[in-house]
């Protein structure tokens, strides 16, 4: 096989990136890898030795160490050819092997998709445990990550479906945590492209559009200008958000694309902190600040050490985001902890007073007391929770998830100053313990040594897992026979709701192989677990029904009846089976109760609501369709939109259309008027009604109205 491609491709990146890599032992580890993957090949027919070289080449563009790039090369040798660990060492040595060793262990992919339980708990452990000893293992996992999504294409749709979504929720999120923003924006867009294809189109279409728009260069160079009047020597970037970011602002907040004020940015890099400050002021001078908008990142960093200065502004009605931070700071934003590897003494610190991953350590202390149903729970909000930062009496920070609450920020500061709590001041005055933390909050926690504990209601209040965990803690320890009588009513009421009883069998018989799977040698015991928590009732119910069920076919056949209910609704839809999921209507056709309606399912972000006739329904996969139906018992008011045109340029037509907008009780979301070439013109309408027919009566009060010539949908 001929390899001088894949060598040259890499000899180039190197020299492009102006490092002082060690490119000897680089080329001796390429041509290692490139002769155990000799004969191998990849779905898309190219020679196997091609990912390695693109895993190195991403990490070379992050300014990776030698042992990195090294390990990158080597990272598939072990697991898919014959070379064993003991070879990389001997070869490489002890640094290289246990980098190589430690991105083969590393199957973060089984998380969301493996059939056992326990073995996706194991590699979640693995991660943590691998990123605690040496940071370089998950980097290199993720620029191998970056690397398979962008060849996904030759997979077929069930593997691009599974690797886009656990891309999605574990792999997007790290990169996030470790600040590596440009990863993060390009693995949830490839990702977007394949769990969505339809709103990824769309939305790549109106980006087209708004990418033309003059207005947003002719904005750059006031910017410019100012900065250059005021002797401040700037960097100024445009940028448009990223597709994913705003798929997921238009679906979970349910607005228009038009509705997105943040679409566009401007990023101004200088080149000392005092300038940034003195940019901010010029930003506020030229445009009109939006209060409660301005978020100044440089004097209380992100806890993946992110720092700028965010302010939003508006001019002529568009709004748009402006950012401002130094070189230093705009590196560590777009590479976050990637920006400190050391490549010249060939070692990368290992991370282990960082912030970035103080995180990790905690999650490892706190799996050790937590069920696995917890752990899972705690992985996955520790690593999409945005942050607050408040402060003690004495000035101490305290970084929290958004939402938390005073009862968090006690159990974040000791366990028995959480245990005794019994009030708390927030900028002096006495508060809710319930009551959200904002970011520069002064927190004072009241404390009584004759305090009788945490309440349980607790458990279900806080927002931290560090704090939910020891408040079970405390309970298991403190009030165990509580916890038992708590723990049998909680599980017998659910029980008693499947027509459960003890006629055919005992407690002992049914519970025994849950019993041994949370190791609890009692029943009592098993109560206990449930009472204070390490148990959830919801998890085990569906393995006692099974049992149950089973026992009772072996003498008399119990059907556990439930009684009927009706489908819940979500915005005026039923999805057929399903309660409770995302339901968004689709902007490409804007579907109103009497339609005909289909759901398309985008996968992990709920369903979409299309006319049955919507082109891009029926262009769609087959596989993802689903049925749906309109509640008939509603009342929710549904968006349509009207085209108006009028038989004469006259505006008293406008003044006309809004009376009858008014006096039938319509709601106007928005009205925009358009002159035709033949002076005529051409009005559209974003009304509210509560379906097709109400619609209908709209378009023809309006139709009636003296020169109207045309009304459509």
């Amino acid at each position: 096989m001929d390899n001088n491609k894949y060598g040259t491709d890499l000899s180039e990146a190197i020299k492009k990136s102006g490092a002082d890599y060690n490119e000897e032992k680089i080329k001796e580890a390429f041509y290692f890898a490139a002769k155990a993957h000799d004969g191998q090949f990849r779905k898309s027919g190219e020679p196997y030795i091609c990912h390695p070289v693109e895993v190195a080449k991403i990490l070379i563009e992050y300014g990776a160490d030698d042992a990195s790039i090294i390990a990158a090369l080597l990272h598939d040798t072990v697991e898919d050819t014959d070379v064993t660990l003991d070879d990389i060492k001997k070869t490489f040595g002890e640094e290289i092997a246990l980098l190589v060793d430690g991105v083969t262990k590393l199957d973060i992919g089984k998380i969301s998709y493996a059939s056992k339980e326990d073995q996706q708990i194991e590699n979640i452990r693995k991660m943590l445990l691998a990123m605690t000893k040496d940071i370089r293992v998950i980097l290199i996992k993720l620029a191998d990550r970056l690397h398979n999504m962008r060849t996904l294409s030759s997979q077929d749709d069930r593997k691009k479906r599974e690797k886009s979504l656990e891309t999605l929720e574990v792999y997007s999120p790290l990169a996030h945590r470790l600040g590596l923003q440009s990863l993060k924006s390009e693995l949830e867009d490839i990702s977007l492209q394949y769990l969505d294809p339809v709103g990824y189109k769309e939305i790549s279409e109106y980006l087209e559009i708004f990418k033309n728009n003059s207005f947003f260069e002719k904005l750059k160079h006031m910017i410019e200008e100012k900065l250059k009047e005021a002797g401040i020597k700037a960097e100024v970037e445009g940028r448009i958000k990223h597709i994913y970011s705003i798929y997921r602002k238009m679906f979970t907040q349910n607005k228009e694309f038009n509705e997105i004020y943040d679409l566009y940015a401007f990023r101004i890099i200088v080149d000392r902190v005092s300038e940034c400050y003195n940019a901010l002021g010029l930003i506020h001078d030229i445009f009109h600040a939006i209060p409660g908008r301005l978020k100044d990142y440089i004097a209380t960093p992100k806890p993946n050490m992110y720092q700028s200065l965010h302010t939003t502004v508006s001019y002529d009605g568009y709004f748009f985001e402006v950012q401002i931070r130094t070189k230093e700071m705009h590196r560590i934003a777009e590479m976050g902890i990637a920006a400190h590897w050391k490549y010249k003494d060939g070692v990368l610190g290992k991370a282990k007073d960082d912030a970035n991953i103080a995180w990790v350590r905690k999650l490892l202390e706190i799996q050790q007391d937590a069920n696995d149903d917890d752990f899972m729970k705690t992985f996955k909000i520790d690593l999409f929770a945005d942050q607050c930062f408040v402060s003690t009496p004495k000035g101490d920070i305290i970084s929290l998830p958004a939402g938390a609450n005073p009862i968090d920020f006690a159990y974040s500061i000791h366990s028995e100053v959480g245990n005794k709590m019994v009030g708390a001041k927030i900028n002096g005055r006495i508060a809710e313990l319930t009551t959200p933390l904002h970011n520069g909050d002064v927190v004072e926690i009241l404390t009584s040594a004759n305090s009788n504990g945490p309440s349980r209601d607790w458990i279900n209040l806080v927002k931290t897992s560090e704090a939910k965990n020891k408040i079970k803690q405390w309970f298991k320890r403190e009030k165990r026979e509580e916890n038992i009588v708590h723990g049998r009513e909680s599980l017998d009421r659910e029980l008693r709701r499947l027509n459960i009883n003890f006629t055919d069998c005992t407690r002992e018989e049914l519970f025994a192989p849950l019993m041994k799977k949370y190791n609890c040698p009692t029943l009592d015991e098993f109560y206990a677990a449930i009472g204070y928590g390490g148990i959830a009732v919801s998890k085990i119910l569906p393995k006692i029904k099974t049992d149950y069920n089973n026992r009772i076919k072996q003498s008399t056949p119990l059907k556990i009846v439930s009684a009927p209910r009706k489908q819940k609704s979500v915005n005026g839809i039923i999805v057929e089976g399903i309660d409770n999921c995302l339901v968004r209507l689709a902007r490409c056709c804007v579907p109103l109760p009497g339609d005909k309606i289909v759901g398309f399912v985008t996968r992990g972000y709920g369903v979409s609501v299309h006319r049955a006739d919507c082109k891009h329904i029926l262009s769609a996969d087959p596989s993802r369709i689903i049925k749906v139906s309109w509640d008939d018992e509603s009342t929710d008011y549904f968006t349509a939109v009207l085209t108006v045109e009028t038989s004469s340029n006259n505006l008293s037509v406008l003044s006309e259309i809004t009376t009858v907008l008014s006096s039938s009780k319509i709601n106007l979301r928005s009205l925009n008027t358009k002159t035709l070439s033949d002076g005529n013109l051409f009005i559209t309408l974003t009304i509210e009604v509560h379906s097709l027919s109400h619609l209908e009566t709209i378009a023809k009060k309006i139709e009636r109205l003296p020169g109207v010539a045309s009304v459509k949908r």
